[in-house]
This record gives structure tokens, sequence and C-alpha cells, in this order.
């Protein structure tokens, strides 16, 4: 990049199945305040904004210009980004982008999804062909539903392999002060939950949450000069396809997916070898439990195949060797606009050692963040303490 980009400060709002004691302009604002505050900045000090959500979920059309006044934009240049559950991500890519360029010094990120005020199920049943998108049926239980049954299918895992998956992020989500789905479960309480589409359960998925998250990106000397701990924006990629090509729903496919098309990319501009150990904590997008043991062989953290022996062997939880959500992810809390951005705040948080109770109890100086939406549209995003490899 022409110039190197940090994180200086974000925030979010508390999430939840209902966010009535506030209108969605004063909810939006709670995030902005608190990622001013946290950069100890005012929108004077701010030269663009970028916001974005999935504007159909709630039915509410061209939300940057409406929110204007509560988002601080009015009279500054910005944009309004929609890429399916990945747009939190997308809005930091193109962040850093107008940073990197010299365009601006300093720009406002914002994503956020009020669902209480729509009807989310309803857009995402409709937006495939009713034959060739039928797996996008019931929103997206059909496509993990496929997904987990190739999985087990062709390398033996069980049901019982993602229930493991739910009770570690609605557990670690327990010490998390922000996240939505706080339960304290186990194993069985997943398996005894309603079935959806098999072998996906009730807690197999994630919540409808309402919620948003708002990060300020910075240039270089702005982050040195007005920032105790930025985190360094090293690397993103962003890979996409069609929904019926190179996905997820075939897990013995040999071909190259989205998600591993974009971390490939990333390793190969770092010089990452062993991104297991490179890494000191994941922050991914898994939108059900399946999802999150594919990210595991995507993300090259285990052989093809293998995803469900990490999570067996405990590898993954806060305190194992290869930290995966310890946020609690997006299982735990869905403000679809956000939830990508939210993956890319508390990997920040975590090497800023700012998580509180969800912190990975051991030092994190690099952190690998993941965006995924309904088009397989995905957004990886390396972080670190240091400019030095």
């Amino acid at each position: 990049m022409k110039r190197n980009v940090a994180i200086v400060g974000g925030g979010q709002t508390y999430h939840a199945a209902r966010r009535q004691d506030v209108s969605q302009p004063e909810m939006v604002n709670e995030a902005v305040l608190a990622a001013l505050k946290d950069a100890n900045m005012t929108m004077d000090d701010i030269d663009a904004v970028l916001i974005g959500n999935m504007e159909f979920f709630e039915g509410q059309h061209m939300t940057d210009c409406w929110l204007a006044d509560s988002i601080g934009a009015f009279g500054k240049p910005g944009l309004k980004i929609t890429t399916g559950g990945t747009v939190g991500a997308t809005i930091i890519a193109a962040g850093v982008h107008h940073v990197a360029s010299g365009l601006f010094d300093r720009v406002l990120c914002i994503g956020f999804e009020k669902q209480e005020e729509g009807d989310t199920n309803a857009i995402l049943s409709g937006v495939a062909h009713p034959l060739f998108g039928r797996s996008m049926a019931g929103a997206a239980m059909g496509f993990f539903a496929m997904l987990g049954s190739s999985y087990m299918a062709n390398y033996g895992a069980t049901e019982e392999h993602s229930a493991m998956v739910a009770v570690k992020a609605r557990q670690n989500a327990r010490k998390n002060e922000y996240a939505h789905l706080k339960l304290n479960i186990k194993i069985e309480d997943v398996m005894n939950s309603r079935m959806l589409a098999y072998p996906i359960r009730m807690l197999d998925m994630c919540p409808a949450s309402n919620g948003a998250c708002a990060m300020v990106l910075a240039d270089e000397k702005t982050a040195k000069d007005r920032c105790k701990k930025p985190v360094w924006l090293r690397a993103m990629e962003t890979a996409h396809n069609e929904q019926f090509v190179l996905e997820w729903r075939d897990t013995s496919s040999t071909a190259p997916k989205f998600s591993d098309v974009a971390a490939t990319r990333v390793y190969k501009k770092l010089g990452v070898k062993d991104p297991a150990s490179y890494y000191d904590v994941f922050e991914i997008y898994e939108p059900a439990t399946w999802a999150e043991i594919l990210w595991y062989e995507d993300l090259h953290l285990c052989k093809k195949g293998e995803g469900f022996k990490l999570i067996e062997k405990g590898i993954t939880e806060i305190d194992g060797s290869i930290p995966v959500n310890p946020s609690g992810g997006v299982l735990s809390t869905n403000c679809i606009g956000a939830s990508a951005m939210l993956r890319i705040w508390e990997a920040a948080l975590q090497i800023r050692g700012d998580a509180g109770g969800h912190q990975v109890p051991r030092d994190v100086h690099r952190a690998l963040a993941t965006g995924y939406g309904g088009t397989c549209w995905t957004v990886v995003t390396s972080l670190s303490d240091s400019l030095e490899d």
C-alpha cells in the first residue's frame, strides 16, 4: 500500500434481539460516539464517512442519506456499501484503500443492522432461484444443512462436533459484555434443540441481532501521533463467487474455495507459512457451526477433513493453542451489517489487550479476521501490533 493504515479507535453497541429503547439513528449513533471517544476525536477530525448494512432487511432505502445527522456525515464525502453478510469487512476494506491512497487521513467506518424493524428471513428466502437456488431455502439453513451432511459423510464427523462449536461460542459470549446470546449450554442442549434442516438445529445457527459497530482508520502519522495502541491493518484480500461455484456444499471437492483463495493470498503477501503459529487469535465469520469447522481447514489451521478434530481436542477454545472467536462470534451476535466489522474490531481489541472478560490469556501480537456473505463473498484481514513481520 502507498501508506500504512491503522485502527485508532472503535466502539460497538450492546447487541440484543430487541432494541426498542432506541430508533435506528439513535442506535447507530451509540457506536459512532463510542468510536470517536475511543479514538480521542470529534467529527471535525474525520475526513470521510463510510456506512453499510443490508438495507432490504429493514426495508429502508438510502440509509447513508437519512442517517447523515446521526453518523456525522453531513457535509462530508463518503459511501454506502452493501455486499451481503460481509458488508462490515467490505466497509473496512474501502476505508483502508481511501486512507492508503492518500485521499483521506482519517475515515469513520460504520456497520449496523436493526433486524427487528424488518423480516430478514422473508428477504433471504426470495433472493435465489426457486430451483437452482433451492440450497438457500429457509434463509441459509438449507445451505449449511447440505454442508454439514456432506462433511459428516466424507470425514466421519458427528453431530456432536458441531454441538461443541455451538457450546464454545455461547460460553465465550458469556464473557463478552456486548454479545447477544449469552447461553450457559452443554452439548446435550444443542442436540435437543429444535431441528431446522438436518443436521442443523436451532442452536447450530446464529441469531437475528440488533446492533452497530464503528471504527476509525487513520494514516501512519495520525496513528503514531494520537494513538497509544494503534492496530495495523497489514493485509486484506477479497474473494467471491456465485453461490454454485467453488463453495462449501460439497466438502469433498478439491477445487479452491473463495475462503481458501482469500486466505492464501493474504499469507503470500506476508510470507506466512504456518498460520496456526503466526497468528495468536482468529475471529471468523461463522453463521452456522459447520461453517466454523470448514473455516479451520480453509484457513490452513489443519489438513482437509480434520477441522472437527480441532474442536474435539479443545484446540480452538479461548485458552487453547489456536483461539477462535473468543468474542462468541457470529453464532452469538449477528447484526448482519456489522457482523464482519465486529470480527475485525474484536481482533483489534485482542491485540490491544482491551477485550475484557474474553481476552485471550496470553500476549496477542497478530490476529486474523474473516467476513462471509451469502453470495460466497469473503474478506480476510490480517492485523498486527507492529509494522514489522
